[in-house]
């Protein structure tokens, strides 16, 4: 396992994170558990969940990702070989169904310091390394959207977030901050803020990125890469379409999309058609296809973790595997003719 230096922070996180977000829905606490330890045993020292998890998300089930976690940590006393990740849930009519989350979560002082107490307390932890902010309290293009309709409807303003964060950070219940689903202005108000104000300073950013999704790459990366502020991808094999398994209206049992629709961004226009020729260059070059969709932002300059869920062992095994799969120069260039043919159809 590789380690990356987290922005500007002390903190060393491995190539891989572990995502969780089917904690407490499609996986129990023992499966949980046997997940967890294969990723640390694998080297992996970085975790990722949010307050709102698991997907979808439901009353009866909110905080119960954090949950798992908190279970495996005292069971295991791993908690200080680790860096922990969570995030407090964005304003709730941004991102429909979680008006269970204090009565319709915003990012303001008042929800943030709940948020977070309340995270420490189902992680069974003194402190959280990194504390993010799920996605935006104003109106921007995330979640699917490609382009940008503005909003007036700002509400609570980014300095009072940094504020609260800062805070939290000085109390010693947050180590470091970061934010997630963020566009570039957002990342450089956050950041300005921060120097002018003399607060925290983001760490990290933590967006989707993959190969039917690299609009990072627009204006962000460049951002992040001049602010040393470490990219975190996540959804790298888009929500699993990049195993080809949902290819030609297939369904799985048990599968992410046979359990939820939520997230509808991989099935727009041009997608099969894009998974299809992924797919099909990665079994020409005798490569997993969800390997190589891996293996490919692993191998990007900005990115400084993959942050993979896996709900099977035999899965999260083979999408570890992807640390050691490096691509060739011949790959990446068929990687970018496909990405000419059909350039970012799922934002």
């Amino acid at each position: 396992m590789k380690y990356n230096k987290l922005g500007h922070s002390d903190l060393n996180v491995s190539e891989i994170c572990l995502g969780t977000m089917t904690f407490g829905e499609q996986n129990s606490q023992e499966q949980s558990s046997e997940l967890m330890t294969l990723a640390f045993d694998s080297g992996v020292n970085f975790f990722d969940v949010a307050e709102m998890y698991p997907i979808p998300p439901k009353p009866e089930t909110q905080g119960a990702s954090e949950t798992h976690i908190g279970h495996w940590l005292k069971a295991t006393g791993h908690r200080d070989k680790l860096v922990l990740a969570t995030k407090v849930t964005g304003r709730g009519d941004r991102n429909p169904g979680l008006d269970h989350v204090r009565n319709g979560p915003r990012v303001n002082a008042k929800h943030i310091v709940q948020a977070c107490e309340d995270s420490l307390r189902r992680l069974q932890t003194d402190v959280i390394d990194l504390y993010q902010v799920h996605w935006p309290e104003r109106g921007c293009n995330f979640f699917g959207q490609l382009e940008y309709t503005h909003d007036d409807d700002f509400g609570f303003s980014i300095e009072e977030t940094v504020k609260a964060l800062s805070q939290l950070v000085d109390s010693g219940k947050v180590r470091y901050i970061g934010i997630s689903n963020e566009t570039p202005w957002g990342t450089c108000e956050y950041l300005r803020i921060a120097r002018e104000e003399n607060l925290q300073r983001i760490v990290s950013v933590q967006n989707p990125y993959n190969l039917l999704n690299r609009s990072l790459d627009v204006g962000l990366s460049e951002v992040c890469l001049r602010e040393d502020v470490a990219v975190l991808a996540y959804s790298p094999l888009a929500f699993g379409t990049l195993s080809g398994k949902y290819l030609n209206g297939q369904l799985p049992e048990g599968s992410r999309l046979s359990i939820s629709q939520r997230f509808g961004r991989y099935n727009k226009v041009n997608c099969e058609e894009a998974i299809g020729a992924y797919v099909a260059l990665a079994k020409d070059q005798d490569l997993d296809p969800a390997q190589m969709a891996l293996a490919w932002v692993n191998q990007r300059l900005p990115i400084k973790s993959n942050i993979i869920g896996a709900t099977k062992v035999e899965q999260l095994r083979s999408n570890l595997a992807s640390v050691d799969v490096q691509l060739s120069t011949e790959v990446l260039a068929a990687i970018d003719e496909i990405h000419q043919r059909y350039p970012n159809p799922a934002p």
